[in-house]
Parts: structure tokens; sequence; C-alpha cells
């Protein structure tokens, strides 16, 4: 992607400003004068970049409150230009990004039910295609990066190139205390695509509860994220939509307060000679890490050969189970964590099942 790392909004806004950027404002712009006071606390603080709010908010269900539409595109016209706040909305058609191009709005961004649709992706980039828009883009509701780069690919095809990717968490089936899993190594994998984006954590989104927006926000920087966006609404408890995981203006600047800001590398002589010793001594750790899985993996290799020649079948259950509760067992009496240690062996027993079915099903010379 030839993203210009000197000429973007984004990059303007990160180099003039120095820490994350914060984007915050309502899930929904309900009424003039809710998004107006909103926007005037939020200016008051005087560390928000950009300010949020849904227009066009259709459901996973019909019948909800599924936005004010194009009524509300002037009262966020009255935020930019009277409260002197840049805006930003969610646009999911070509109508909306004509509509609020019309109305001025500064930055657009694809939601994450549109991002996991290549077909409407495309029409958006077609109506972009020549405004030079900001535009930001959500990840999928499924945990698909390739979904994700290729909504970036495609604005980019139309000379889209201002552009963030906002990690906003994925949806599961597995018991979660979050909303929206954050299976950050996704966000990471995306960063590594597309280095030169900025990446921006949803913590509203990700939680789905306001009690851990804080430890989320925490989280995304200290993982070196470029920004937070953050819902924020004057009176969460009796919003339209998204009410659980909306915070005040006041508890906003509360959570930026108790944030810590770590740096993202030190000049300290003595911390650069100690990190560098230590690096060295994972670098031995891991090379003899790969040894013994190498190892492990040749005797994987016998085994197969063994069976093979005594026509036994690949899989042996109980074996497996054993392998599987005394690895979790031994790695516990280590103190690594169990999940870990849990995940580490399923890949190890399917690398192990695939060697051994390639050697099953060798045919002899």
């Amino acid at each position: 992607m030839n993203t210009s790392s000197a000429t973007t909004f984004f990059a303007r806004l990160l180099a003039s400003k120095g820490l994350p950027l914060l984007i915050a404002g309502p899930c929904s712009a309900e009424t003039e004068d809710q998004v107006l006071a909103t926007a005037r606390a939020l200016k008051a603080m005087g560390n928000v970049d950009l300010f949020r709010a849904g227009v066009w908010k259709p459901r996973t269900k019909p019948g909800g409150f599924e936005g004010m539409g194009g009524a509300a595109l002037p009262w966020l016209q009255r935020v930019r230009e009277e409260v002197g706040l840049p805006v930003t909305i969610e646009v999911a058609t070509p109508r909306h990004v004509e509509d609020a191009l019309r109305h001025g709005i500064d930055v657009l961004w694809i939601g994450a039910r549109t991002t996991v649709n290549p077909f409407a992706v495309q029409e958006l980039a077609d109506a972009l295609a020549g405004t030079g828009v900001p535009v930001m883009v959500k990840n999928p509701v499924n945990p698909d990066v390739a979904l994700w780069a290729g909504a970036l690919e495609r604005l980019e095809r139309v000379g889209i190139t201002d552009l963030a990717a906002i990690h906003r968490g994925f949806s599961t089936f597995a018991p979660s205390r979050y909303r929206n899993a954050p299976t950050w190594q996704l966000a990471f994998e995306l960063k590594a695509r597309f280095p030169e984006v900025p990446l921006i954590c949803d913590p509203s989104h990700i939680s789905g509860r306001r009690d851990l927006i804080l430890p989320v926000s925490q989280k995304a920087l200290d993982l070196d994220y470029d920004g937070l966006m953050i819902e924020t609404h004057p009176d969460p408890d009796h919003a339209l939509s998204d009410a659980a995981q909306q915070v005040t203006p006041a508890r906003l600047a509360e959570i930026l307060t108790e944030l810590k800001y770590r740096y993202r590398s030190s000049n300290n002589a003595d911390f650069l000679n100690k990190a560098e010793e230590l690096r060295q001594q994972i670098d031995t750790a891991d090379r003899e890490l790969m040894e013994a899985l190498a190892a492990r993996m040749a005797l994987v290799e016998q085994l197969a050969e063994y069976k093979k020649e005594n026509n036994v079948k690949i899989l042996q259950m109980d074996r497996w189970q054993e392998i599987f509760a005394s690895r979790r067992d031994w790695g516990a009496k280590l103190r690594l964590n169990d999940p870990f240690v849990a995940k580490l062996y399923e890949l190890i027993h399917l690398e192990s099942i695939r060697k051994q079915t390639e050697i099953m099903n060798q045919n002899p010379e």
C-alpha cells in the first residue's frame, strides 16, 4: 500500500499530538441537543481529535432504534462549525457517502457488518473514488484478516490512501467476558501487513460494558495502538442504542487520567544493554525450542513408520488424551498458562497427525 506517512490526515494528527488519537461521541446521534451537549463537553476536555456519532444504525433485528438518518447530518455540521471538532460517521451505502460528503463530514468509517461483504465494500470504494476523504475500516464481525485487509486494498486501488483501521473485536460462539472477543493477534497480523496504516482500538465494542473500557484501553496502549474510539453519551443509561457500553464525558476524562502512557523504547544505556542481553537469551531459548520440536517430529516419523509396518491406525485417542492431560499438568507445575499449553499441544498434535498421515500414505518405491 502506498500510504504516505507524511501527508495523511491521521499521520498529521499523530505528529502534532504526540499521544494516541482519541475519537469520542455517542453511539447514535439521537437529538440535536444531545449531540451538541456531548460535543461541547468533549471539546472542553481539550484532547478529543474526532467527534463520532452513528447516523444510520440498522440493527441485528428490525424494530429497534435505527438512527435518525440524514436528519442528523446538520447537527454534525454544527459540531464541526460551532464547536470546532471534526466529525466522523459510519457509511454503508453509496447514498450514505453522497449525503455525508454533501454535509462536510470530515472522516468516514466502514462498519464491521459492511467489511464482511466484499460486494458492499467495492460499492463504497467506487463511490469514494476521487474524493480523497479519510476512511477508517473496522474489522469484519467474523475473525477473518483477509476480509479486513481486502477492504483496505479495495479503497487503496481507487485512490483512497488516507486510511486507518479500527479493531472492534470479533463475534464468537465461545463464552467470553467481552461482547466481541478482541483476538488481538488478528489485529497484529493486519498491522504487520499494513505498518503505515494507523491502528485504532474500539474498547466500547470489544467490552460491551463500560467497566471494561479502561482495562481494554490500557491493553491497547500497551500494545502500541495509535488511538482509541470510545462511545460517550451525556446520559448513557438512557441511550437509545448500546447503553451498557457508553460512558459520560466526565467518566471518559477519568479514564484518560487513569491510563498509563508508556514509551515505545528508551535511550537509557542500562535499559538498552539489559534488554539486548535478555533478547539474546530469548533467541537461544527459541533455537533450543526449535531443536526440541524437530527432535519430537523425528520421533513421530519413526512411530509412523512402525505403525505402518504393523498396519496400526494413526490415531489412538487414549494416548492423545493422556498426552493432553499430562502436558497440562507439567505446564501447571512450571507455572505456564494453561490455555497456552493446551493450544500449543493442539497444534503439535495436528502437525503430528499430518506427518503420520503423510508417511502412512507413501507408496513404497
